[in-house]
């Protein structure tokens, strides 16, 4: 069941963010801390958590408007627990962050990955889920990673 995320699966998602060894010790201090911020956020801004729910949190995706734009949206976040990979439950989060953003009127959802050989597979799901590579920024997140960046018209 995907649902928004509740503050009480903030624990539960760190947790889950840490067993997919996809983010180093810094990013999910980073992540605890916009999960914080988001539960805190006097501002109201217009992002979203999502939590797919089976029995506990099995997958997350975090989306949020591109500022000074109009209608484009970046997926910052999509993660699945390595026990519920390959269940299809990356492409049900991605469907629902989708379907959801159509129903606003949104035009374009931004996703971005990193370029190395241990992300192929990341940047494949997004091929598959009909996304196209729009960008590359050399060496974005270190010395020889880059940053892909993949983009998805939603109307």
């Amino acid at each position: 069941m995907i649902r928004l995320t509740s503050q009480d699966d903030t624990t539960a998602l760190i947790s889950l963010a840490e067993a997919t060894g996809l983010f180093e010790p810094s990013q999910i201090g980073s992540l605890s801390q916009m999960l914080i911020d988001h539960f805190n956020d006097k501002a109201k801004t217009q992002d979203f958590w999502f939590t797919d729910y089976d029995n506990e949190p099995v997958s997350m995706a975090y989306v949020a408007p591109e500022r000074m734009t109009e209608g484009t949206w970046n997926l910052y976040l999509i993660a699945v627990h390595p026990l519920h990979q390959r269940q299809g439950r990356g492409k049900s989060m991605l469907q629902h962050v989708e379907k959801m953003l159509t129903k606003k009127n949104e035009r374009i959802l931004l996703v971005e990955t990193s370029g190395t050989d241990d992300f192929e597979y990341v940047r494949e799901f997004y091929r598959k889920s009909g996304y196209e590579e729009e960008a590359r920024i050399r060496e974005f997140y270190a010395a020889g990673v880059d940053k892909i960046v993949f983009r998805k018209r939603l109307n």
